[in-house]
């Protein structure tokens, strides 16, 4: 099973609790997990699989952010208020399963383990760490840092943790778009790492050979 950093607080019986009180749910590729407005009714953990976050933009495009993966989570919003929005699309990249846990499962936990509440409190600061991180990142890192962060955060996401070569399944607009550049400048960025050897390019993926050499991720 995947770990999750965020119930790293919680006893062991409190994490069995959690764990127990959850939802599975099993996802197959490009299944939508949820649509952007959708009501909130419930915060998925991310036991495996891929899953894409889009979002519209003012201008009614559509907008990457990010890929998420297992030990990781989305819909914490939906914990706080029954008018509670999805803030974004979430599409399976793969095949995958998460946890769900809803608001009514969520206080039946908070009145028998007080102490959950440190769940809720951890993963809203953590989302604001977040925010706050990719707001400073996006005002004041160079494109191209931008672009070498999001490939190593990918990175992260689609390898196994052994260090081995990680195939990212993503075209380069999707890149593009979670860096906030265009398609030309990421895929400028992504040739000059292949002439170094760190990534090889392919249809629709990026091969990541080196993961040393890319920087260690911070958002």
């Amino acid at each position: 099973m995947a770990e999750f950093e965020l119930l790293e607080e919680l006893s062991p019986v409190e994490k069995r609790e959690f764990i127990a009180a959850c939802t599975p749910r099993r996802f197959r590729r490009r299944d939508i997990v949820c649509h952007e407005g959708d009501p909130g009714d419930c915060v998925h953990l991310i036991l495996s699989g891929r899953y894409v976050v889009r979002i519209t933009t003012p201008l009614g495009n559509s907008a990457t952010l990010t890929i998420l993966g297992p030990g990781e989570m989305f819909g914490e919003q939906a914990l706080l208020s029954p008018e509670a929005r999805r803030t974004a699309t979430i599409v399976a990249v793969t095949d995958g399963e998460t946890l769900t846990l809803n608001r009514t499962q969520l206080e039946r936990l908070r009145r028998e383990h007080p102490q959950v509440e440190r769940f809720l409190t951890t993963s809203l600061a953590a989302q604001v760490r977040r925010l706050s991180a990719a707001v400073l990142e996006a005002l004041y890192l160079p494109v191209e840092t931008r672009v070498l962060r999001r490939l190593a955060h990918l990175a992260d996401v689609y390898g196994d943790g052994d260090g081995k070569p990680a195939v990212i399944q993503l075209t380069q607009e999707d890149l593009a778009s979670m860096a906030g550049t265009t398609r030309a400048t990421a895929n400028k960025v992504l040739r000059e790492l292949e002439d170094r050897g760190v990534v090889r390019l392919g249809r629709g993926s990026v091969l990541v050979l080196d993961r040393a050499r890319l920087p260690r991720r911070r958002a």
